[in-house]
């Protein structure tokens, strides 16, 4: 794992700047503390920060083919590339280095654009051909990596991180206001839209190409579900344990490294899977690292220290306070480039300087399951909903909603009648495809309200909804409900938000590089082709996967109710500790200066959630997507520093 950029002349002009790169690459230094390197000619530049993981002593940056007329630049892992090298040597190539990276040069070499179908990892690199004046450049599968890309004056720029395209003073650091708003609906920017104008990310999944000063993205893989999986063509148990033969690959390929690797550990399901697979596939003496949080709303540390006991870990917990969440905020919030509506990246952030400072720079984890094996709440609502749609008159069908939050004494703190309202809403619109989404979307687009009229003016939430809704048709048509509501997951909040909010970009701010087995594309390929019965079966989440694994947890855990990742919020900025700059960022006049929400609106939800000891779901997602966006606007726009 490092941090890549690069620029490339898209037309006859001046030279590449080679000052400029070597500013792009001290901007991710971040990303890649243990070495750097550039290279440079009339038509393009590369640069890298490398976190060496593989090969410590040969594998620098960028490398080169043997008469260095390929470049490469390389961020994340392919997996597999001892067996890609075993290939390659057969046809003839030579190899300098024992890297990863330098397979994937090869592989180029001898299969073009479609190497990127031969790779089992997670990734996004640039290649240069200097003879052809060609840039190729590729992202992972399900999104684990970042790649973000503009086009300036005539050259076009990429990085792993917005932040080193805004050394190039002829990009302007604005934030774009369609974003804001899709973010206060959708939690994210929907790829391939960032937070900033005139910045794109690569989308998952894709490719881009440079050829005769042109730009062209191609999609080269999608999530793909089985429109013909309604019923089980072969047995349970065949489902099962061709999964479990699958994760335990996954895990195993995942710790291929010349440094130790570690494993997160929440108490919940899908980090205790992965943990007990690297045990079972001989990874001993094991570290693994947890939060834990002084409010016991949201302790799991019985949990995880019992299942540390268990799988005979050596465990460490970062223990985490609301002041912590408060002091950290802006500067997780520096390396996500983006806003939020979740405090949860601080924490993520403080817990990998805790893996750092243990020595450990690769730690396995557990996102994915959910998107990729049915576990969210989400899917369950959608298939309870759908049940009562048939009988909208129903009393007792809606009861059901109740049975989804055991974390709570009742959903959200709220009485049935408010669920039923809520949930009843479009009940019977059981075509839309957004069906499954749409009371998330209406929860969150009530944050609109504090936004200000200029903002609003540039879209609406019924906009971006119905823009969301045409993109995915032709997607989710043909599919069972399950996989529809599963490939929205999947394709929107898993690579917009969990996978750089609470993954590449927190982690990477200590310069810890995360693996995720659930988003091995073999994994994500068989779970799509399982029947939805077998994922989700009634109410039971992950049927499959509990099933496919029964043996490696203890039945406490195996049989708990998923409990979703969550941290203190509007709380950790309000009283008498709280930092000064909420107030100075919060401030009327502020507001009104950087022109993104209504100071009258702002004030009356700050007031409203300090008198309030419990603060209301929708209102702390308001609060931390107001303050966030403030905080990226000082930090990014008007280039402050916010002390803690």
């Amino acid at each position: 794992m490092c941090g890549i950029c690069g620029t490339v002349s898209l037309r006859p002009g001046p030279p590449v700047d080679p000052q400029l790169i070597e500013r792009m690459v001290r901007e991710i230094r971040h990303r890649g503390p243990d070495g750097s390197g550039t290279y440079t000619d009339a038509h393009a530049a590369l640069g890298h920060a490398r976190l060496s993981i593989l090969d410590l002593t040969g594998g620098g940056q960028p490398i080169a083919n043997e008469d260095e007329t390929i470049w490469i630049v390389f961020n994340g892992e392919v997996f597999n590339y001892v067996e890609l090298r075993q290939d390659l040597e057969s046809r003839g190539h030579l190899f300098r280095t024992r890297s990863d990276t330098e397979v994937v040069v090869h592989a180029f070499e001898e299969y073009g654009a479609d190497c990127v179908d031969r790779f089992i990892g997670d990734f996004s690199f640039a290649l240069w051909d200097v003879k052809e004046r060609r840039l190729f450049c590729a992202r992972d599968r399900a999104g684990v990596r970042p790649f973000f890309y503009t086009v300036a004056n005539g050259t076009l720029l990429f990085a792993s991180e917005i932040k080193s395209l805004l050394c190039d003073p002829r990009i302007p650091g604005r934030l774009s206001p369609v974003s804001l708003l899709q973010t206060f609906v959708f939690w994210a920017p929907l790829s391939p839209r960032t937070a900033f104008e005139g910045i794109s990310e690569l989308p998952p999944g894709h490719t881009l190409e440079v050829v005769d000063g042109g730009v062209r993205v191609r999609r080269y893989w999608d999530f793909r579900f089985d429109a013909t999986a309604e019923a089980p063509d072969r047995s349970e148990e065949s489902y099962a344990d061709e999964l479990r033969h699958l994760l335990a690959d996954a895990v195993k390929l995942r710790l291929r490294a010349d440094v130790p690797v570690g494993s997160y550990l929440s108490g919940g399901l899908d980090s205790s899977i992965v943990t007990a697979l690297m045990r079972h596939v001989g990874h001993d003496n094991m570290k693994t690292f947890s939060i834990v949080f002084d409010d016991p709303a949201y302790d799991e540390s019985a949990h995880q220290l019992r299942l540390s006991a268990f799988l005979g870990t050596q465990h460490e917990q970062f223990v985490c306070r609301r002041t912590d969440i408060a002091r950290a905020f802006p500067r997780a919030l520096w390396h996500c480039e983006t806003p939020v509506l979740r405090t949860a990246t601080a924490p993520m952030l403080l817990l990998s300087g805790l893996v750092r400072e243990c020595g450990i720079k690769v730690v396995l984890t557990g996102e994915g399951a959910d998107e990729v094996l049915a576990g969210y709440d989400i899917f369950k609502e959608a298939k309870i909903r759908r049940f009562w749609a048939k009988q909208p008159e129903s009393k007792s069908r809606p009861l059901l909603l109740q049975r989804l939050y055991p974390y709570f004494a009742m959903p959200l703190g709220q009485s049935q009648t408010y669920l039923e309202a809520f949930f009843g809403e479009g009940l019977t619109h059981v075509d839309d495809p957004l069906y499954s989404h749409l009371p998330r979307f209406r929860t969150t687009a009530r944050n609109l309200l504090f936004l200000s009229p200029d903002v609003l003016a540039c879209s609406s939430d019924s906009d971006e909804v119905a823009g969301l809704r045409e993109h995915v048709r032709a997607k989710v048509a043909g599919l069972d409900p399950l996989s529809a509501a599963q490939y929205i997951e999947a394709t929107t909040l898993l690579p917009c938000y969990i996978l750089n909010s609470q993954g590449d970009r927190p982690m990477m701010a200590n310069a810890v590089e995360g693996r995720v087995p659930y988003l091995d594309h073999r994994v994500i390929e068989l779970a799509a082709r399982i029947p939805p019965t077998l994922r989700l079966r009634g109410l039971d989440e992950k049927h499959i996967l509990r099933r496919a694994t029964a043996d490696l947890l203890p039945p406490a855990t195996q049989d708990r109710k998923k409990q979703p990742y969550m941290a203190p919020e509007a709380r950790c900025f309000l009283g008498n500790d709280a930092p000064e700059y909420v107030a100075d960022l919060l401030s009327a006049e502020r507001l009104r200066e950087d022109g993104y929400f209504d100071p009258k609106a702002v004030s009356g939800l700050v007031e409203k959630c300090r008198r309030r000891d419990v603060v209301g779901f929708r209102d702390n997602m308001a609060f931390v997507g107001v303050l966030s966006t403030q905080i990226i606007h000082a930090l990014f726009v008007r280039g402050e520093t916010i002390s803690p």
